[in-house]
């Protein structure tokens, strides 16, 4: 990956992080996005301590203007080999509870679906253009199979999913890779927000590392862990009725609602 091109969004903690460092180390040139200018500041700087060449952008992913402007002054510095479209939030129940906040649902989708869009369009015409590069999303494993703790959250992975899988086709053929990343349990802040059990669980750098080597053999999805990705896809050919009871039964998580709140 070395001169190449990267961009991150959510580059200021978690996963966006961890791959912006795994890039750095290899001499990606790197833009950063997030929304937080001092935190995103410091995971540049440990960017540029590696090495690395890289410019950040303050900007919000449900900011659709903002984006299309970041998006293209990232793309006049360098083309785009390779764009992360990473930022995310989750929001769930807590125990007892049976309605999601409404403002939360509504952030959540914003930004989980509504941010990914914003990212990938504005960098479509140039790679395609170019006949060259890769889009990744990041997903969720709740995008596989509806987890009943987390209805707006697995809703928002799943049309993730749905778009990566319609746009792979769409740009295959013209030069450009799309990839789907699929993880569990990554140790980050979001997912420390969470009381359940995690099977499976490893550290953001642990999970750069794979998507860096799925990306580099041009996997359409990268789903980790594997014993988790084969179960869920499983258990979607069971009938519904008894996974949901399983569920209930078996499987339980205290998921904190998002702080976030419809902001465009």
């Amino acid at each position: 990956m070395s001169g190449k091109h990267v961009l991150v969004t959510g580059a200021s903690s978690g996963i966006g992080r961890a791959l912006a460092l795994r890039y750095a180390q290899d001499g990606a040139r790197l833009s950063l996005f997030g929304r937080d200018a001092a935190r995103l500041e410091a995971s540049a700087k440990a960017c540029r301590d590696k090495g690395a060449d890289v410019a950040t952008f303050v900007v919000d992913v449900q900011d659709r203007a903002g984006m299309a402007k970041g998006v293209a002054d990232a793309l006049a510095l360098a083309p785009l080999d390779l764009v992360f479209a990473n930022a995310g939030v989750a929001t769930g129940l807590g125990h007892g509870k049976i309605i999601e906040d409404p403002d939360a649902v509504r952030a959540t989708l914003a930004i989980n679906v509504g941010g990914v869009f914003n990212t990938v369009e504005p960098a479509i015409a140039a790679m395609t253009k170019r006949g060259s590069g890769a889009i990744a999303m990041v997903g969720s494993m709740a995008g596989v199979r509806g987890l009943p703790f987390s209805p707006a959250y697995c809703a928002s992975k799943a049309a993730v999913f749905s778009y990566a899988e319609a746009l792979r086709g769409v740009l295959s053929p013209h030069g450009v890779d799309v990839c789907m990343i699929v993880p569990g349990y990554v140790e980050t802040p979001m997912s420390a927000a969470t009381k359940a059990w995690k099977p499976g669980l490893i550290s953001d750098s642990e999970a750069a590392e794979i998507i860096a080597r799925g990306i580099e053999r041009r996997k359409p999805v990268i789903a980790f862990p594997m014993f988790m990705w084969v179960a869920l896809r499983f258990i979607t050919f069971l009938p519904p009725r008894w996974v949901d009871a399983a569920m209930l039964r078996f499987f339980t998580a205290d998921v904190p609602t998002t702080k976030e709140k419809e902001a465009f």
